[in-house]
């Protein structure tokens, strides 16, 4: 991503000094296409520094973690109050919230920047999410919008997320809906392949199909993509491993939503859904072991599996955009869940037609406390609810697993409910502990502790 930001750079009017610690990398790149374009190659970090013109303008690359502190403790000393040190991994905010207090210290704006968009979209235009220190906005506000993807409407999907860590958990909760969203479009496939009874290929027209409506997106589409994919006359689909990774930006977006008391609940599945299936061995020992029911899906429809694969992916991005209203208003950044919305409609892994529904709802309702109380998403959940209802009650009778359907419609039913057995657990803490409860005779924040033996 490194490289294809430096040729995007390059194609937008920026003069571009490169720099890797292992020289052969930087020679291997400027022996392709940068080697025609306005791109200086350095062997050396104090060379690179001389290459700038006041304010510095450098834009790290490197693996989250120790390698950016790393990176930014050679690369300070070198720098001038003023200069400006863009992290455009995938680092965890507090630690961006960190390295913006301590540059801030010397003098050096640092920039903590989402970019999301693959190695397709480093090149040719991604969504990027920048936060830090707003001093820094103005300087590099033209460089980063320029080389951002565009949205169908001609906006820029770059906009300031706000100060110290803003623009990294914004990226965080990103790839959060990124997982959820991967997990509700594996969840259908699995449906229809074990539950229905369809080819790869039949599959892939069904998404095709979709990505014509209300659920086209760029996951959807390169979904189709993989299930018409064949080696050697048959599904590739069928012959990759069923065990998938993960890089951590889904769990941290768990934690996160823990620490806010926000429950991000079909990420969270989507997470825990990727750690059953990185273990297959054990699987196949539990199959052996347990015999699974699997069964056709009885009365259960494409189109019903279309409907709760949207209605999860409502509460999916519902849980979302509340975790990220949490933390702003914990952290003060400012956050605009529109901007949020628009910066994500082009260039990333989750842009979709979706996101323009989500755009209109925060720009009715800028102070909406969620989602489902948009009207339009309102309604949606309704409509659906039967159809989401019958899939999931068939997955179950079927021996089909269905974490993210399921745990989305439980969400549903919970935040709609009147009364939930949560009075049941404060009376047994209580119980064991004397941790008090609240009465429903008597008015809230009064509490009380019963001798129940």
């Amino acid at each position: 991503m490194g490289a294809n930001l430096a040729l995007n750079l390059a194609d937008s009017g920026n003069r571009v000094s490169v720099y890797n610690r292992t020289t052969a990398v930087t020679e291997e790149f400027m022996a392709t296409e940068a080697g025609d374009k306005d791109i200086v190659p350095v062997e050396t970090l104090e060379e690179l520094v001389a290459k700038l013109s006041s304010p510095r303008i450098i834009l790290l690359m490197v693996k989250a973690g120790a390698p950016v502190d790393y990176v930014i403790g050679d690369l300070a000393p070198l720098l001038d109050p003023g200069d400006i040190i863009i992290d455009g991994g995938n680092s965890l905010f507090t630690d961006t919230e960190r390295r913006y207090q301590e540059l801030a210290e010397k003098g050096i704006r640092f920039v903590g920047t989402g970019v999301s968009g693959g190695e397709e979209g480093a090149r040719y235009g991604p969504s990027i999410m920048p936060g830090g220190d707003p001093s820094a906005w103005p300087e590099i506000k033209d460089t980063l919008q320029g080389i951002a993807a565009k949205a169908p409407d001609g906006a820029p999907c770059c906009e300031w997320m706000g100060p110290g860590g803003a623009g990294h958990f914004v990226k965080m909760v990103h790839n959060g809906i990124e997982y959820g969203d991967m997990q509700v479009i594996a969840e259908a496939y699995d449906l229809m392949r074990r539950g229905l009874g369809m080819k790869p290929s039949e599959i892939g027209n069904v998404f095709s199909r979709w990505n014509e409506g209300r659920l086209q997106s760029y996951l959807v589409e390169i979904t189709a993509d993989i299930l018409h994919t064949t080696e050697k006359g048959e599904p590739l689909i069928d012959r990759i491993l069923d065990a998938a990774g993960q890089k951590g930006t889904g769990k941290w977006t768990v934690i996160a939503s823990m620490e806010s008391a926000e429950p991000t609940t079909l990420v969270a599945e989507a997470v825990y859904a990727r750690i059953v299936s990185s273990d297959p061995e054990g699987r196949d020992a539990a199959a052996d072991r347990f015999a699974t029911p699997i069964g056709d899906l009885d009365g259960v429809t494409i189109d019903d599996i279309e409907s709760a694969l949207y209605a999860s992916k409502i509460v999916s991005y519902a849980q979302g955009f509340r975790l990220l209203q949490a933390a702003s208003d914990e952290h003060e950044w400012g956050l605009d869940m529109g901007s949020v919305a628009s910066i994500w409609r082009a260039g990333c892994i989750i842009r979709a037609v979706f996101l323009e529904d989500i755009m209109h709802a925060y720009s009715q309702t800028p102070d909406l406390a969620d989602l489902t109380h948009d009207d339009f998403f309102a309604r949606a959940l309704l409509v659906a609810e039967s159809s989401w209802r019958k899939v999931v009650g068939g997955a179950v009778s079927s021996g089909i697993p269905s974490p993210a359907y399921s745990s989305a419609l439980a969400y549903f039913d919970g935040i709609r409910s009147r009364s939930l057995p949560a009075n049941l657990i404060q009376a047994q803490r209580d119980y064991f502990g004397a941790h008090t409860f609240e009465r429903t005779d008597r008015p809230r924040g009064e509490f009380f502790h019963h001798e129940w033996e």
